[in-house]
């Protein structure tokens, strides 16, 4: 049990980082977004919950204003998939601390 305790920590240390992370690029996007589009002002509140609509605007302008994507959709990217693995892999050592004790 020891063992699975000092492998869980640092698990969800990672997954918490990278969950900020990907929070504060989606938050970036919007602010992005918010200076540079023409139409209805983002909703800082509702991009935590729906940030694939605002990657896909981002990606959109910045292609448009530049001739390619910007650089905070691929790091949203790896940081919310690194986040997903990371609760998988900690959602399986809490489930075998439990049934190993």
């Amino acid at each position: 049990m020891k063992a699975h305790l000092s492998i869980i920590l640092p698990v969800f240390g990672l997954a918490a980082i990278s969950g900020i992370l990907s929070l504060v690029f989606a938050l970036r996007a919007a602010s992005y977004l918010n200076k540079h589009s023409q139409g209805t002002p983002i909703s800082f509140w509702d991009v935590r919950f729906h940030p694939l609509r605002y990657f896909k605007q981002y990606r959109e302008l910045t292609t448009k204003e530049n001739g390619k994507p910007g650089t905070l959709f691929p790091m949203w990217l790896v940081a919310i998939s690194l986040f997903a693995v990371l609760m998988i892999f900690l959602i399986i050592l809490i489930l075998t601390t439990i049934s190993s004790s």
